[in-house]
């Protein structure tokens, strides 16, 4: 076999190759690379597509509630039967009987704007439990109006117990006697000596003086902060998946070019 000739003036070999494959491609530094580029993407689009599977999700369950809520009221059911509260109960009318009990103030609640306290009342109903009724939003200053006396029956939208997340929660006590910072069975369990339901109502109608509390979205559901971040991060993983081809295709080209100076000689020693 001759030789092989003289390179031709102004020819400019390329980085050398096997079967049209950059050589440098073959050795395990790029095995690595190559691998890793190759479990990656897949995972970013993974992880990106349940995101946005996760904020389409709370799309479709607030558009379920406002449907329901644009239907007409459905008569509201017993107690009993909507416990415990999840995502198909929460917000459902409900109607309890009983006596009103002990009383409390739920300070810096919010309502159009303006600063207040939900009134919160137990209700001693006749399985012997108590159920924590809100009857109403009280301005700040106002004094709060006492319950009624005697047996009555209650009807408003039944709600989970909050938690430490719950916009408005005060979880770190320190409050004068008689008032709450969540409203909740563990709150209340340490208050009161009354066996106390997991779940909680907002009257429908308030008495006077007081303003009714709208119902809350269930947890999980609704265009709330959280939905966007879902969204927020269905993006995120989908740009490291477009910087995990960036960052291949610049290393691909700078080792490239790196084998191109040495063809030519002209790489550093």
């Amino acid at each position: 076999m001759a030789p092989p000739g003289p390179l031709l003036e102004g020819a400019r070999p390329g980085p050398r190759t096997v079967g049209g494959v950059y050589r440098f491609l073959r050795t395990p530094r790029w095995w690595g690379i190559n691998l890793f580029v190759l479990l990656a993407i897949p995972f970013c689009v993974f992880m990106g597509t349940w995101q946005l599977g996760k904020f389409e999700d709370r799309v479709d369950s607030h558009q379920d509630a406002e449907r329901k809520s644009a239907t007409s009221t459905p008569a509201a059911a017993p107690l009993a039967s909507l416990l415990p509260v999840d995502k198909e109960t929460s917000g459902r009318a409900t109607e309890a009987r009983g006596r009103y009990g002990e009383q409390f103030l739920v300070p810096d609640r919010e309502l159009d704007g303006k600063s207040g306290a939900y009134v919160l009342t137990l209700l001693r109903t006749d399985d012997g439990r108590s159920l924590p009724v809100v009857r109403g939003w009280l301005p700040a200053g106002a004094e709060a109006p006492a319950p009624p006396s005697g047996e009555v029956t209650v009807v408003g939208a039944l709600q989970a117990s909050e938690n430490q997340g719950t916009k408005g929660v005060r979880a770190a006590g320190g409050l004068p006697e008689g008032q709450l910072g969540m409203i909740s069975a563990a709150s209340l369990v340490n208050v009161v000596d009354d066996d106390v339901y997991d779940a909680w109502m907002t009257l429908t109608d308030s008495p006077a003086g007081l303003t009714p509390v709208p119902a809350a979205a269930a947890a999980g559901t609704g265009l709330d902060a959280k939905a966007f971040q879902n969204l927020g991060y269905t993006a995120e993983w989908f740009v490291f998946a477009g910087f995990v081809v960036f960052m291949w295709f610049r290393l691909l080209r700078r080792e490239a070019e790196a084998a191109r100076d040495e063809a030519l000689g002209l790489a550093d020693h």
